[in-house]
């Protein structure tokens, strides 16, 4: 009886060896070029903030000279610092493939990696009562960890910018029932700078399929997927839902590609929430995922309004000279009014008057109906034109930078918008809008937000409202800071600003 169970089992595990053995050697692919440059660059970044803060140290007088003008003390402390940092951005997950290039964890993993180097140096130097200069110490921080978060913030521009040509992509098998596949692809394929490259499906049943129905290459079914990963030259395989019967049929999957180059990936049958909201906890070998509520009640509370506060106020104070040319180049040019005050939908629905600088003609709102056959949206709720004939010279120009909604930051001031939400609609549009959509309501209008950072104007109406949801559902103090310094480069790029 034991001879006749363990017969399949290792009838089983010489295939899996058998294959590992045909499969060819493993080729450098997108993802292990930009670990290497990470790990290259974030070296390269350590050095220079050691050596700027061993020439500045001495220059700076409100530190005790003495210990600088040592010799040999901060020379091998700087060495050592250097090796330490980098072992502790190693142990922190900074150069964890599932991190890289993605929302703020690699930044905050940046940032415990720092504190990891601090506190280790800290106490090395206390238990071996080693001299190490105040100032030095102080300086390596205090330069590094700008300088590293930049580096990263560039590094993940370029690679973005990349993948969006086609470059440093990640060939994926995608399985599971033809509809779940369609839906995972149309994502993947969507956020291209994500550097998914769909190569083709994987379908739980031998059904004489040549192709999913939007249209993705069927290769084969889930059972085989350990021979389909070499044909395909796959480096991910993405199981969704439907892909497999049972769990142990997953299970044994797992075991097949076991020693492979290929990483797999699970999407539950969740979208648009955050990691933030996510915690993976296991229970008796049963992987349960705890959902936590969505936050759009605390993204109208107290810490977000003292940030909208202590944000616009600062603000206000450096753009005030900004403005003041901006409110005289409009009169100088047709003589109207400075501000144009349109009335927009608040938080819960409440009607305010939304400040911005005129950029368009006086009459603007009484030509739009002239110009309704040109709208861009017109399957949609909202009205937008390429090249506006109502819009000014002036108006031109403001608007390609967003100096035009300067202005409301009186309205932030004022609780009736905040810095970061979803775009302010229009009484009309609120009409129009579908059911979901309305969740928008339940916070304060922004500034700027995830629409804005993600192509404004270029944006479907269909995206900015899933933008603006997801915004809604997963708001975090975090999320504002990354869309505020998104901004500023959305901006300057003049994306979508029309």
């Amino acid at each position: 009886m034991v001879e006749t169970v363990r017969e399949p089992l290792l009838t089983f595990e010489n295939r899996r060896r058998e294959r590992l053995a045909r499969q060819a050697p493993v080729r450098p692919r997108g993802i292990q070029y930009w670990r290497t440059s990470l790990v290259a660059g974030d070296f390269a970044v350590i050095v220079v903030a050691t050596v700027v803060a061993m020439l500045a140290r001495p220059r700076l007088g409100f530190f005790d000279t003495t210990i600088a003008e040592v010799p040999g003390v901060i020379g091998p402390a700087g060495v050592g610092m250097v090796a330490v940092w980098m072992l502790a951005n190693l142990a922190s997950g900074t150069y964890s493939q599932s991190r890289l290039g993605v929302g703020t964890s690699e930044y905050a993993r940046i940032l415990t990696g720092a504190a990891l180097t601090a506190g280790l140096v800290s106490m090395a130097c206390y238990l071996t009562q080693y001299n190490l200069a105040r100032g030095f110490f102080a300086l390596m921080f205090i330069v590094g960890v700008p300088m590293l978060v930049l580096w990263r913030w560039g590094a993940r521009r370029v690679v973005h910018r990349a993948r969006r040509h086609g470059h440093l992509m990640s060939r994926v098998l995608v399985s599971g029932s033809p509809a779940h596949v369609d839906e995972v692809c149309k994502v993947l394929r969507r956020d291209s700078w994500m550097g998914y490259q769909v190569v083709g499906a994987l379908l739980p049943s031998s059904a004489p399929v040549a192709a999913t129905p939007a249209g993705i290459p069927v290769c084969g079914v889930t059972t085989e997927v350990a021979d389909i990963v070499p044909q395909q030259d796959a480096d991910i395989v993405v199981f969704t839902e439907g892909a497999f019967p049972t769990a142990g049929d997953f299970r044994r999957t797992t075991w097949e590609l076991e020693g492979s180059p290929v990483q797999m990936v699970v999407v539950p049958s969740l979208g648009d929430i955050s990691a933030g909201r996510l915690e993976m906890r296991p229970v008796a070998g049963l992987p349960l995922v705890h959902v936590e509520q969505p936050q759009g009640m605390a993204a109208s509370r107290g810490l977000k309004r003292a940030f909208d506060i202590v944000g616009a106020g600062l603000m206000l104070l450096l753009a005030a000279p900004v403005m003041g040319l901006v409110a005289l180049s409009i009169r100088l040019e047709d003589g109207g009014p400075v501000l144009f005050r349109q009335t927009r939908v608040g938080r819960d629905e409440e009607n305010f008057d939304c400040l911005k600088f005129r950029s368009m003609c006086p009459d603007a709102e009484a030509r739009q109906a002239e110009l309704q056959d040109h709208n861009l949206n017109a399957d949609g709720v909202l009205f937008k034109l390429k090249e506006d004939p109502r819009v000014t010279r002036v108006g031109k120009l403001i608007r390609r930078f967003s100096l035009d909604e300067l202005p409301q930051l009186v309205n932030v001031i004022r609780g009736e918008m905040s810095l970061v939400g979803p775009r302010p609609a229009l009484p009309k549009e609120v009409r129009d809008y579908p059911p979901e959509a309305h969740r928008r309501l339940h916070v304060r209008p922004g500034l700027t937000g995830l629409w804005q950072v993600s192509g404004r104007s270029d944006l479907a109406w269909e995206d900015a409202v899933r933008l603006d949801l997801y915004y809604v559902d997963n708001w975090s103090i975090v999320q504002d800071l990354s869309i505020v310094m998104r901004t500023v480069q959305a901006v300057f790029a003049s994306r979508g600003a029309y």
